[in-house]
């Protein structure tokens, strides 16, 4: 095996497959090679979307897309200008991949499999001659003499040109460090909330379509949908609450209090409605008539959270019971206790600092010929494709101006 390659790039996930294969079809005299840790690579890649494989969402207008982006708004919009959601539809449906969208936004492939993805890459890496190299764990890189000098636990290579596509690695965070680039201290983003409270813990799997929340004592606030877990809760509305409030929940140890507006009503505009409701089902069960659209097991526990009994009917309410029934439908507060992560994709905030890198071919302004790709750099964002749509992003244009 030769030892010395045109390119390499370290790390064999989305980014790195997707870096490698795009700099091979722009500069097929160029050799290239993966350096992979384990013994497959992609593994990232099969277990998103449920092992559908999220690949993007269906946002076509760059500066709205990088609304999704806690860290790296500002950064991706020059980016996302070059190559976003539609150039990776096109590249996906130029090789046989046919992507759908579906109704939250988020595109997966028809097959409805993660494979179809893997497979892609792997026939595409043989197609332009990548070298994927299994087992090779880095261990040191030299940047001396203008070439770079990597080490891994089974071999040594040398290269002129090194892309860095690692996502979230201590150990690559650390040689960098060594480099001489600076690493923001990376804390999990996407997680679900922890939670015991007797509103939810005999509910798992109810989802309350459109509520609001808030981080009590921040600035935090998302909407969406919620959904109870046999931990806590999860769904979109929380999970925007973690992604951009990464930092902050961090500093407080992942214990806080939220407020939860089930129905995105006003307390006030909430208590007129309830007024209404008990003259019009004035014989029913409280209990037994949901209202506002929610889920029946959850608004018989609010119901019960309010002191108001299983057997009360509407007529026989009091005002200070309809004001405790507002208050659990529009400022129920629950204590979080901690963090989960959100099913087996693991996100986090921090990597390379931003001011390191020159957006326009994401080239390491600390050290020449040396590029990032995907979530090594302290870019993330919330779920539905959007962390994938960076990766695609960085490597593609990392692919154009590795050759120039």
């Amino acid at each position: 095996m030769d030892n010395h390659k045109d390119i390499i790039i370290i790390g064999g996930g989305a980014a790195g497959f997707f870096a490698a294969i795009n700099i091979a079809i722009k500069n097929p005299d160029l050799s290239v090679a993966i350096l992979e840790r384990g013994k497959v690579g992609l593994q990232k890649v099969k277990i998103s979307g449920g092992g559908r494989c999220n690949v993007t969402h269906a946002e076509f207008i760059p500066a709205d897309l990088t609304m999704n982006y806690p860290r790296g708004e500002k950064e991706l919009l020059g980016p996302f200008h070059t190559f976003m959601t539609g150039d990776t539809i096109s590249w996906f449906e130029e090789r046989g991949v046919e992507l759908k969208i579906e109704d939250d936004g988020r595109m997966f492939p028809v097959s409805d499999s993660s494979q179809t993805i893997i497979d892609c890459f792997l026939k595409e890496s043989k197609n332009y001659g990548v070298e994927v190299l299994y087992n090779q764990s880095v261990t040191t890189i030299d940047t001396s003499d203008s070439i770079f000098k990597i080490s891994t636990k089974a071999t040594a290579f040398t290269c002129d040109k090194l892309v860095v596509a690692t996502g979230s690695n201590s150990k690559i965070w650390n040689i960098l460090e060594g480099l001489g680039h600076t690493i923001v201290k990376p804390v999990p983003s996407l997680f679900t909330f922890d939670i015991k409270d007797k509103r939810i813990t005999n509910i798992p799997g109810v989802v309350a379509k459109d509520v609001e929340v808030k981080v009590l004592e921040t600035n935090l606030v998302s909407t969406g949908p919620l959904l109870v877990t046999h931990v806590g809760l999860s769904a979109p509305a929380i999970l925007k609450l973690s992604a951009f409030g990464a930092i902050e929940l961090a500093k407080r140890d992942y214990k806080f209090k939220i407020q939860i507006n089930f129905i995105q009503l006003s307390r006030e505009v909430c208590i007129d409605a309830l007024k209404s409701i008990k003259l019009d089902f004035a014989k029913k069960n409280i209990i037994n008539s949901t209202q506002f659209d929610l889920p029946k097991r959850l608004w018989k526990n609010l119901v019960l959270a309010s002191g108001i009994s299983e057997f009360t009917k509407w007529a026989d309410v009091n005002k200070n019971q309809l004001e405790h029934l507002s208050i659990q439908l529009t400022e129920a507060i629950f204590e979080v206790t901690g963090k989960s992560t959100f099913k087996e994709e693991f996100v986090t905030a921090g990597g390379v600092d931003l001011k390191e890198i020159n957006f326009k071919t994401f080239e390491s302004k600390v050290i020449p010929k040396l590029y990032f790709a995907g979530e090594v750099i302290n870019v993330d964002a919330v779920t539905g494709g959007f962390n994938f749509q960076n990766a695609w992003t960085g490597a593609y244009i990392v692919s154009q101006s590795i050759g120039q």
